[in-house]
């Protein structure tokens, strides 16, 4: 399927929030609230949707989330569609509600979010030809942006060639009470790491998500990578896991291998993690997961980008053409795709 890109984001357009997963209780309120709010404070239009309960572990039943969903992306007015955050890992029932030939004809909408909505995000890119980017939530959307990386509205909103470059730094979020939270907690080193070549210089159409949930559409019409690398060519593979421990890991990727995910991958970016590792049977880390169904391949393999549960985020255009570099203290990757006439 064809890809069609959104035009850039600019002040003044709509953004959606709604939840096609998780919705926000009382306690989270006041941070979701405060980050409406920034976003409109820089001249976003912002409309919240009917999907916001969280009575459940999902906002509200699937028909409802998946119309709401379904008619912020056909709407013109609406230029962007950004989650409160991801979920339980549930949002798989969302996949045969959905209407792709309505999303594939309308207007491309930017998409932003990670976690439980990469379940849906990737489907839409496999079947609408609808790129989908893979970033921070609304909840995250207020951080401030560490040198080297790009925040998600101003990709959303270029007019070229985005180069990002390793920040060399892990944090943790604020408590959900620190509803104005900006800055992240407890800041420490940490860098890329390439496996199975001394340097890399590659490019690629990205794809790819949470591990957890990824394995949930591989083998099903709704994570055919396979058929999308025969059509778009070389990939760049990007995966994360959220909080499964490492033999869970293991056997999810596996399953991807085994659906054709890395027939035709280039590379492969594993996102750091603070998921545990495997103490039992002689134990497991979760680097180690990734090379134990990945490590044959000979693909090379970048560990501990920042695309996943650990902040800072690394924004990754799903659809978009990536070269990945990974040479001495050169640790970059550029995306570029092509802009709307």
């Amino acid at each position: 399927m064809d890809l069609r890109f959104p035009r850039p984001l600019r002040t003044g357009d709509r953004i959606g929030v709604t939840s096609p997963s998780a919705g926000v209780g009382k306690r989270a309120e006041p941070r979701i609230e405060f980050c409406v709010n920034w976003l409109r404070d820089r001249g976003y239009d912002v409309v919240v949707g009917d999907c916001m309960s969280a009575d459940h572990w999902v906002s509200a039943p699937k028909e409802q989330r998946a119309a709401e969903l379904t008619a912020m992306l056909v709407d013109p007015a609406v230029r962007a569609i950004v989650p409160p955050w991801g979920g339980a890992g549930t949002a798989l029932d969302l996949l045969d509600q959905l209407d792709y030939d309505a999303i594939a004809a309308a207007d491309p909408t930017w998409v932003i979010g990670y976690s439980d909505s990469s379940t849906w995000m990737v489907p839409l890119t496999l079947r609408a030809g609808l790129p989908t980017l893979h970033g921070d939530n609304l909840a995250d959307t207020p951080y401030e942006t560490p040198e080297g990386l790009t925040h998600w509205l101003d990709l959303a909103a270029a007019t070229g060639p985005v180069v990002q470059r390793d920040s060399r730094l892990r944090a943790t979020w604020q408590p959900l009470t620190t509803a104005t939270a900006t800055t992240w907690k407890d800041p420490q080193s940490a860098s890329w790491h390439l496996h199975g070549a001394a340097e890399l210089d590659v490019t690629g159409t990205l794809i790819g998500g949470c591990i957890e949930v990824m394995a949930g559409i591989a083998g099903t019409p709704y994570g055919d990578v396979r058929t999308f690398g025969a059509d778009h060519g070389d990939l760049i593979v990007y995966l994360e896991a959220a909080d499964e421990e490492a033999f869970g890991i293991c056997r999810y990727l596996h399953q991807l291998r085994y659906a054709g995910w890395f027939d035709h991958a280039a590379a492969i970016l594993i996102g750091r993690t603070n998921a545990p590792a495997s103490e039992d049977d002689g134990g497991l880390t979760q680097d180690g997961a990734v090379l134990d169904a990945l490590g044959g391949l000979g693909i090379p393999i970048v560990f501990d980008l920042e695309i996943g549960h650990v902040p800072p985020h690394l924004p990754l255009l799903n659809g978009a053409t990536a070269r990945v570099t990974v040479r001495g203290d050169l640790h970059e990757i550029a995306q570029t795709w092509p802009q709307p006439g």
